[in-house]
């Protein structure tokens, strides 16, 4: 049984949403609830993600929405290095601020500030060996920023048995189109 799940995916402006009123959202979200509460009816008990802004605050939002009915789902949120964030604007720090108050455990992967890209690569590391299988918001025929976490774990991870289900554009419509018919 897989019980940790790493869920990740695109930032908010690589699917050009920049508001939390856009549609697009409602229909990520409502995907996230879905293959979630798939995961949970089998035994999940944490995600753990990063707070990138887009699917990985989007998972943590839908997460904690989802400890209403799952009391035993708990969130971890990990950060690659010490002052994520930080360049950030004010609108994005608050919402940032927002999301690691509502979960369960935070942690850093690296106590530095960022210093290069071994860092990232140790946060990888890290996810993938605290994790049985992940969850990505990614189409590799759109590659983006999660293509560097699907590389990593479809050449690294999954030979070893890692999980992979990837949330692709054709299921996002097809998820649109099956809200569509119940509102």
């Amino acid at each position: 049984m897989a019980n940790r799940l790493w869920l990740t995916g695109y930032r908010s402006y690589e699917l050009n949403v920049y508001q939390d009123t856009d549609p697009k959202l409602k229909v990520i979200k409502y995907s996230l609830r879905n293959t979630l509460q798939r995961y949970l009816d089998d035994g999940l008990e944490w995600v753990l993600t990063g707070a990138q802004l887009g699917t990985e605050q989007w998972a943590v939002s839908t997460a904690v929405e989802l400890k209403a009915t799952y009391p035993q789902l708990r969130v971890a949120i990990m950060l690659p290095f010490s002052a994520f964030g930080q360049q950030w604007n004010e609108k994005n720090q608050n919402k940032l601020a927002q999301i690691l108050a509502q979960a369960d455990f935070v942690g850093y992967t690296s106590q530095e500030p960022y210093r290069n890209p071994s860092q990232l690569q140790n946060y990888q590391h890290f996810m993938g060996q605290h994790t049985e299988r992940a969850l990505l918001l990614y189409d590799p025929e759109h590659p983006g920023k999660p293509r560097y976490d699907y590389e990593y774990i479809t050449q690294t991870l999954q030979p070893q048995g890692y999980e992979l289900e990837l949330i692709d554009f054709y299921q996002l419509q097809d998820q649109a189109d099956e809200m569509n018919q119940r509102e």
